[in-house]
């Protein structure tokens, strides 16, 4: 299934190899700090369903910081959160950002009729993981060098 899932993705050249780009990495990086300010600030503001739209996005925009910093190209959500576990084995990192995913499609999507002490738990909570999560991207990404970012441009073909 998750080959298939990619395999399609790259049929449809939503999924690629691109020249690896540190100036495209650091503007996802700079986006990703932006979300997590925004996060913070609604969530102090009891906005707490916007919170965790933001908390999912600081997640998202560093995954696609590393991606590109490695010259990958992927406009699918599934497709690149698949790909930090595939490439990346960061199964932890995959866990985080999967679950604050499924928050966020939750709270932007459907109404909900949970208490907001309920939502303000979730929010708090998935604000402190996408900042775990973000300062653990960036040490990935701090220790890649030519050599294993060219094993991982290998290793994403035979996916």
């Amino acid at each position: 299934m998750t080959n298939k899932f990619l395999n399609k993705l790259k049929k449809e050249e939503k999924l690629e190899l691109v020249e690896p780009s540190e100036d495209i990495c650091n503007s996802y990086s700079e986006k990703s700090v932006n979300c997590l300010k925004s996060a913070k600030l609604l969530l102090q503001n009891n906005l707490y369903e916007n919170s965790i739209g933001q908390s999912y996005y600081a997640m998202y925009n560093i995954l696609l910081a590393l991606l590109f910093r490695v010259g990958i190209k992927c406009e699918n959500h599934g497709g690149s959160i698949l790909l930090l576990k595939l490439l990346f084995s960061e199964n932890d990192l995959y866990s985080l950002i999967s679950d604050a995913k499924k928050e966020r499609i939750d709270k932007q999507y459907y109404v909900t009729t949970e208490k907001d002490e309920i939502t303000k738990e979730i929010a708090t909570e998935l604000l402190n993981n996408a900042e775990n999560f973000v300062l653990k991207i960036k040490m990935v990404v701090k220790n890649l060098n030519n050599d294993s970012i060219d094993k991982l441009r290998e290793r994403f073909i035979t996916i």
